[in-house]
């Protein structure tokens, strides 16, 4: 015999129009069977009254539409952050506030590692970094030597986009100041003239080809994106505490191993999030029509918690790591423009080759140079192959003024908006990257809406932390920590941020039919809460308590 539970809450905020409030819902078979009053709920016959939220707020799971599995498996590694963060497991990592404290973390985990045992020759690996906050001061050789003069140490850029390495590492890997002089390799950073050193690498490697030098030395060309199942449990662990119940992993090469790690992981009722992978499709790592054959192919084995079928392209690089491409007037403190990660004309074909195979393509964009490029291209691709309701969405897209969103709009475009940005970079930004013009609409959520165009906001985890309450409290105030509001005109109203963190991100991946609102037919996905969202002061949202989350009926207390 079937079952019904129906659940009673406090309040549950439906994100349905015609009927955005209730206080029972019904599910039946992982679904929602009913949502309302108990009258209405019961009328389906026989079920189970379950009280266990009645003094809690349900709203729809929350959907990452932009985030990366490593988030979970990062820590297997040395975290060098600027901001104090939070583990899977729940310890905080205190943040690291000048150049000699990240040297210092690096002397002692390399120092530790030779007490365990493990020789000079094994990498010490770390992540998180980011030079911006250190007044424009850019880490080197001269800097990580002082941790360690024989053991390789690499450190991945908070941004994913740039990394840093010792003296050791550029000799295991061959880098030297004839690397990327013939133009085939571009990203590989050298000491100017007058320096000492002038012509050397300083050990700063930008964008995926310079990267990869270094990568394919150390045996972990993964090291962008680790796929382990520990990795994927960790992030389930951390995802029910942030309220997640839909995440994307939006770079994964998809390869047997990454497939069976994620299969494994998933195929347990014990793990609570559906992921979203999208296949890596840049940097010509893979033939076009062969990789949107692969993805197709893997579509067959799509389950509730698993689906294929995203691809992920990329055009520039990060703006606070200057290797984003900017229009003119180009960056505020004169750096010059930054890298195509993928050439505009090979992205084009690229793009038509998984455009008309049906696949729902997913761009990285941060400078409004790369966005400009991405909508003339996708223009022309669908000009030549027209589809309805493609789908299509720009991510980050930072710096997206309202004349390309309307031309977004008119494309059928969607935009996933990379919010965090605002606290995390924007006097950086408003006083290094963009000056004060442009950082005033930096992630101009507004502008989006006011054009007609689907939105979405995201934290890119790990470059910024998994939390999309934190996400929506960024689009709401716009606030810096210096206490700048950049772009008053640009704010989302607390509804409209919700929307953009559960609806908004459904569509953009097609599964708005499935998630995203709490309405008889979706999956039964709820956040649990504390407190009411709509009630608290907007300058509290991100302080609202998660208690777990549900996932197509299965209930997950955070951990």
């Amino acid at each position: 015999m079937t079952t019904t539970t129906v659940y009673r809450a406090r309040k549950i905020i439906t994100l349905e129009p015609g009927q955005p409030e209730a206080t029972h819902v019904a599910v039946r078979e992982g679904r929602i069977l009913a949502v309302g009053d108990l009258a209405r709920c019961a009328a389906w016959g026989a079920y189970t009254l379950d009280e266990r939220f009645a003094d809690k707020v349900l709203m729809p799971g929350l959907v990452e539409g932009h985030c990366h599995l490593k988030e979970g498996s990062m820590w297997e590694w040395t975290y060098l952050g600027w901001f104090d963060r939070r583990d899977p497991d729940g310890k905080v990592w205190p943040g690291l506030r000048s150049m000699d404290a990240v040297v210092a973390r690096l002397a002692e985990v390399s120092a530790r590692m030779d007490a365990e045992g493990q020789g000079a020759s094994a990498p010490l690996i770390a992540w998180g970094f980011d030079p911006i906050y250190f007044g424009g001061e850019r880490m080197t050789v001269e800097h990580l030597d002082r941790a360690s003069a024989v053991r390789p140490i690499i450190i991945a850029h908070a941004n994913g986009h740039l990394m840093n390495v010792n003296t050791a590492m550029l000799r295991s890997a061959e880098i030297t100041r004839h690397t990327g002089a013939d133009g085939e390799v571009e990203g590989v950073v050298k000491f100017a003239e007058g320096h000492a050193r002038a012509g050397e690498p300083t050990g700063e490697l930008q964008e995926p080809a310079a990267m990869f030098l270094v990568l394919r030395k150390i045996g972990n060309a993964g090291l962008l994106a680790p796929m382990t199942e520990a990795g994927v449990r960790s992030f389930a662990r951390l995802a029910c505490r942030q309220g997640v119940t839909t995440a994307t992993d939006l770079v994964n090469k998809l390869a047997e191993d990454d497939v069976r790690v994620l299969e494994a992981a998933l195929s347990d009722d014990a793990v609570s999030i559906r992921i979203l992978p999208a296949f890596q499709a840049f940097h010509g790592t893979h033939a076009a029509q062969a990789g949107a054959e692969h993805v197709k192919t893997l579509m067959a084995r799509n389950t509730d918690r698993l689906r294929y079928g995203l691809v992920k392209m990329m055009l520039d690089g990060s703006i606070q790591g200057f290797s984003a491409r900017l229009r003119w007037p180009g960056h505020y403190n004169g750096a010059p423009n930054g890298i195509w990660v993928m050439a505009p004309a090979q992205y084009e074909a690229d793009f038509e080759t998984y455009h008309r195979a049906g696949l729902l393509v997913h761009t990285h964009t941060n400078g409004d140079e790369a966005s400009e490029v991405a909508i003339d291209a996708i223009g022309r691709v669908l000009a030549r192959a027209p589809r309805p309701d493609h789908r299509h969405t720009l991510q980050h897209g930072q710096m997206i003024d309202g004349p390309l969103f309307g031309r977004m709009a008119t494309l059928g475009l969607c935009a996933n908006l990379f919010a965090n940005h605002l606290w995390y970079w924007g006097d950086q930004h408003y006083e290094m990257t963009m000056g004060p013009d442009r950082a005033m609409r930096l992630d101009a959520c507004g502008s989006a809406l006011a054009a007609g165009v689907p939105l979405a906001i995201h934290s890119d985890a790990p470059v910024t932390p998994l939390g999309p309450l934190f996400t929506a409290w960024c689009a709401v105030n716009r606030v810096t920590p210096k206490g700048r509001v950049l772009g008053e005109a640009e704010k989302l109203t607390v509804q409209q941020a919700l929307h953009a963190i559960t609806l908004g991100p459904a569509y953009t991946l097609k599964l708005d039919h499935e998630i995203g609102s709490i309405a008889c037919g979706k999956r039964a996905d709820f956040c649990v809460l504390e407190d009411d969202p709509l009630a608290v002061d907007p300058m509290a949202l991100k302080d609202i308590p998660v208690w777990g989350t549900v996932l197509s009926g299965r209930v997950f207390p955070a951990p």
